[in-house]
């Protein structure tokens, strides 16, 4: 019998070469993906994509979307007594797993393992400890296709915003960055592949640069390139 999962959907790269590993497993049946939105604004937190982008994305591989919409301002006590509320609603279903597309973040995986005890489930990483070059390697050769639609402007360039990540890209990147943005360099949309039914279809809106502090002890700034996509 397959056990019951959930999975976390970024949208990006790592989350589609994941789902797609994950619904080749016939150790799991996916029941959901799961998606945090920043209710401010209406985008996936930290990716910049619109919700509607989402929702066509996920309907055009027929897997049941769960949406949390959590206000840009959110304490980590807030954060994680929410996320808690819809893992008990889930393991109260059946869920016996949450899916995740880490590669190598171990206080990330630490994190979330820790939270996912508190409730009874389990945690699978199917890309852990992989090479990150292979794994992009792998996702192109399966024929996914992807845009660059957020960088951190203090390890990218603007210009890398809004460019297919191929292997052209993956070349470009400065020295110390991750071919799979790991660390946060850069965050990807992803339109078509093998799991898709059809293409997702979008037109590019402007590139929008956003300042971050780094943190409340670190008051310093830095600025976000965001590539907008419309739907059509």
């Amino acid at each position: 019998m397959r056990q019951k999962a959930i999975f976390n959907w970024s949208g990006g790269k790592d989350s589609a070469l994941a789902l797609y590993l994950t619904l080749n497993d016939p150790q799991f049946e996916v029941k959901e993906l799961v998606t945090i939105i920043n209710a401010d604004v209406e985008r996936i937190s930290m990716h910049g994509v619109r919700k509607a982008m989402l929702e066509k994305q996920v309907e055009s591989f027929g897997l049941h979307l769960s949406i949390i919409s959590l206000p840009g301002e959110i304490s980590m006590t807030d954060y994680d007594r929410l996320m808690k509320d819809k893992l008990e609603l889930a393991y109260s279903s059946g869920v016996t797993h949450s899916i995740f597309g880490d590669i190598f973040l171990e206080d990330l995986r630490n994190y979330r393992e820790q939270r996912l005890t508190e409730v009874g489930l389990k945690g699978h990483f199917p890309l852990w400890k992989r090479d990150t070059t292979d794994l992009i390697k792998e996702f192109l050769s399966l024929g996914f296709r992807t845009l660059v639609v957020s960088v951190d402007g203090s390890k990218l360039d603007k210009s890398f915003v809004g460019r297919e990540l191929d292997m052209d890209f993956v070349r470009d990147l400065p020295e110390g960055v991750d071919p799979c943005g790991e660390n946060g360099e850069f965050h990807s949309f992803v339109f078509d592949g093998p799991i898709f039914k059809r293409p997702v279809e979008f037109e590019k809106g402007e590139v929008v640069g956003k300042d971050y502090r780094l943190s409340q002890e670190d008051q310093t700034a830095v600025t976000y390139w965001f590539q907008d996509l419309i739907p059509k």
